[in-house]
């Protein structure tokens, strides 16, 4: 069996795709590789697992993907994209005292907390209500078998981290939301089996990574396999797939891979 079997929930920026009110080839196309929820995967392990951030799709993807079990959930940073779905984990803690461990850098936590307090000031611990169980990320954490590391990045004003994730030899890192990858960060993904990276549209963006940008990075740390997302509808997938070497590829929602 595979260490690593991760789905991608969704592989849109922020508005997802299609997009209201554009009538552009892309959101009017049938192409299913076309339309995209927000940015999210789910990965599975033999012992435990998880999802990378909650936007406001995440009730559809978790029907979609028949999603009936967390061990936890681990936030890149809070932007509404990435955390409005939060409320939706609420199934994942039915029983009066069921807890759902819940990961993020304290900028973030302090942001999920603001916005979500009837979850956090323990006066909500009813069946049915969502129950976190908050951790702050401040370096390297561990689940189930799986060593967590966060991966800083720079994305606007907001503190983001992407992350690598290692078991039995296999290393995944994660980062959907990048405009620049400090050196130390690409020092921890050198040589990496898969590198999930912002790949945002063909044209430079003041905050996220364009495809030749991501391209370049996947190249410098020599990952094994690449695999883009957070696209806006500026991406045709079956137009820019073709020019893409065999081991860096366009994400799409409900895609399975393994590492």
């Amino acid at each position: 069996m595979s260490n690593f079997e991760i789905t991608f929930l969704g592989t849109a920026t922020s508005i997802g795709v299609p997009v209201i009110g554009c009538d552009c080839p892309v959101c009017e196309s049938d192409d299913p590789k076309n339309n995209r929820l927000r940015a999210s995967i789910y990965v599975k392990t033999p012992d435990f697992e998880w999802v990378v951030d909650t936007g406001p799709d995440f009730r559809t993807q978790c029907l979609r993907e028949k999603i009936q079990h967390l061990d936890a959930v681990i936030y890149t940073h809070q932007h509404s994209d990435h955390v409005v779905g939060f409320d939706d984990l609420r199934r994942f803690t039915v029983g009066e005292n069921a807890e759902l461990p819940i990961y993020a850098t304290p900028e973030c936590m302090d942001a999920l907390k603001r916005s979500f307090d009837y979850a956090f000031n323990g006066k909500n611990r009813y069946r049915g209500y969502f129950k976190p169980k908050p951790h702050l990320v401040d370096g390297p954490f561990q689940l189930g078998q799986t060593l967590v590391t966060p991966l800083p990045v720079i994305h606007g004003k907001v503190e983001t981290i992407g992350y690598l994730f290692e078991s039995q030899g296999s290393r995944v890192a994660y980062i959907p939301d990048a405009k620049e990858i400090p050196d130390e960060t690409r020092k921890l993904i050198e040589g990496v089996d898969v590198l999930i990276l912002d790949a945002l549209q063909l044209s430079p963006h003041a905050t996220h990574l364009s495809m030749e940008e991501s391209y370049r990075i996947s190249v410098q740390v020599r990952a094994k396999q690449t695999w883009f997302t957070h696209f806006s509808c500026r991406i045709v997938y079956h137009e820019v797939e073709l020019d893409l070497p065999a081991n860096i590829k366009c994400a799409w929602d409900g895609l399975k891979i393994t590492a």
